[in-house]
């Protein structure tokens, strides 16, 4: 009886913890989403070189952004089963995916009056290994050129 109680009560934590996981994951996500619409307006790429070879910059500095997203128990317990059967690691794909995310939106809401981001960098690292040396946290840093460019001359300034 005490058996079946603790497998009862052991399933029910399960159960509670991958409902509320699930449910942060998609609200984390409805705000990445919500914010990446907000911030399109700051083009980012990984090249060295500004977009648009006509434009004179004004001002050049380093932006960063980052982020730490942890592991929860539910998604150790499905990397654990994977590595028993080998394959993708899904439940932490999102993890990872969520976290590069956010780390470029920090990095874009860091510099609002920029016009776009060059040279995009992003280095990944796992912190607070757990037992067995299992991912407790992921941190993602994003870096790279907030650069400001000088107006197009019109007609008029002439």
């Amino acid at each position: 009886m005490d058996a079946l109680i603790q497998l009862i009560f052991f399933l029910t934590l399960l159960t509670l913890g991958y409902a509320f996981g699930k449910f942060a994951e998609k609200r984390h996500y409805r705000s990445i989403m919500e914010r990446e619409k907000q911030w399109m307006h700051i083009p980012t790429t990984t090249g060295r070189r500004v977009l648009g070879a006509d434009s004179k910059v004004k001002n050049a500095h380093l932006v960063t952004g980052s982020v730490v997203i942890s592991v929860d128990y539910f998604k150790r317990i499905l990397a654990g089963l994977r590595n028993i059967f080998g394959g993708n690691v899904q439940s932490y794909e999102t993890l990872v995916d969520r976290a590069r995310r956010e780390a470029v939106l920090r990095l874009k809401e860091s510099c609002p009056e920029a016009d776009q981001i060059v040279n995009l960098r992003l280095e990944t690292s796992s912190i607070s290994k757990g037992k067995k040396n299992q991912v407790g946290s992921v941190e993602v840093l994003a870096y790279g050129t907030a650069v400001y460019l000088q107006p197009a001359m019109t007609m008029d300034d002439l």
